[in-house]
């Protein structure tokens, strides 16, 4: 690959190719092109060095019709880059979940303009399919199973997440916003005409990592970003809960973090049984909402985290939790205020309250996609 110059295609025939050390790519414009996902195979089993099978540090990048299995570190790394087309790639490791898988399948941060479509993900420790402190996303049409999470997008602004099978994973899909990195405030997410089902796998993320705090069986979880779009999506057979939307619950120092969730669009979605078997061993979530709901787990669950003064006021209008759905979907929230203060029945159930005008979340356009 050092050979290539921008504009090349360099195609990697059906075969089966082990590697000792880890590939990079810092050319622009240039396009790596297998014969098919299970037909052109880069083994990195016997991986000696390199923190990721292939690391990507250029733009307008094509990436197409191969398989990474079994990296020492991430599958697949794209750090730095505007342009980059993830298409018709698996990353796997072939022993099963465990922790010492690597950490991320498509590892995408700090990129603009990301596509990754008719991807499949196998067996991350973290997550299959992240993307991190990026602008302008695109992830569809992708399979994500038995990773810790199937699908992650993190600290980034402007995605659309659609036409997904997120199934046996621990968590689905999440849409999370973290402190202490150099972009924050998460926002602009669509998610929709997923499938977010039987996500069934125990947590197997190494000690330490934030997903390592997701209870087996979660269908979606938004943590603390804002104007976030949940619609026509398949939500079934998540043994915690199908759709969560918390806040961040760790003590920060960083100034600049917001940690709560604002401006969020749940409607029409479906959703099948779920709460029938809440991991409560795993983090707080599950054990917490399998306490004030006596066991009996909702659809949806808010975990009613707002700041201080919209806990006394209430929140703004225009920053209002917004859920649309059939009348037979259950929801569950707490008052902060009343189970601080140790009342019986802090819980409200209520969904009809959060009924509201839908403001539908413009589309996102990559350029040549």
């Amino acid at each position: 690959m050092i050979l290539m110059e921008e504009g090349d295609i360099l195609l990697i025939k059906s075969g089966y190719y082990s590697f000792e050390d880890g590939l990079s790519l810092d050319i622009d414009g240039v396009k790596l092109v297998g014969e098919g996902m299970d037909k052109t195979i880069l083994d990195f089993k016997n991986q000696q060095s390199g923190a990721q099978g292939l690391l990507v540090t250029s733009n307008k990048v094509t990436l197409k019709d191969f398989a990474i299995l079994d990296a020492k570190g991430d599958a697949l790394k794209v750090i730095g880059a505007e342009g980059i087309n993830m298409i018709n790639l698996r990353t796997e490791w072939t022993g099963g979940p465990k922790s010492t898988n690597g950490a991320y399948g498509f590892y995408p941060v700090e990129s603009e303009d990301v596509l990754i479509d008719g991807c499949v993900a196998i067996g991350a420790s973290d997550a299959g399919i992240y993307v991190g402190q990026s602008k302008n996303i695109i992830v569809r049409n992708s399979i994500a199973q038995y990773n810790v999470a199937g699908i992650e997008i993190e600290n980034s602004y402007y995605a659309d997440v659609y036409n997904n099978l997120a199934s046996h994973n621990t968590g689905g899909i999440l849409i999370f916003d973290l402190p202490d990195l150099p972009q924050q405030g998460g926002h602009h997410i669509r998610v929709f005409d997923n499938q977010s089902i039987d996500n069934d796998t125990d947590n197997f993320a190494p000690e330490g990592n934030i997903v390592g705090e997701v209870p087996r069986g979660t269908g979606i979880i938004i943590m603390a970003n804002s104007d976030v779009e949940v619609f026509n999506n398949l939500m079934s057979g998540n043994g915690t809960v199908n759709l969560s939307i918390v806040s961040y619950s760790d003590e920060t120092d960083d100034p600049n973090y917001y940690p709560h969730p604002k401006r969020i669009q749940v409607h029409n979605n479906t959703y099948g049984p779920a709460g029938f078997d809440p991991d409560i061993n795993t983090g707080e979530l599950a054990k917490t909402l399998f306490e004030i709901s006596d066991g009996n787990m909702p659809d949806i669950f808010w975990d009613g985290v707002a700041p201080l003064s919209q806990l006394i006021f209430g929140q703004p209008e225009e920053e209002k939790l917004i859920i649309s759905e059939d009348e037979d979907v259950t929801f569950l929230t707490i008052s902060a205020i009343k189970y601080m203060m140790g009342f019986s029945n802090p819980i409200l159930t209520d969904i009809d309250e959060f009924q509201g005008v839908i403001n539908p979340l413009k589309p996102i356009n990559i350029e040549g996609i």
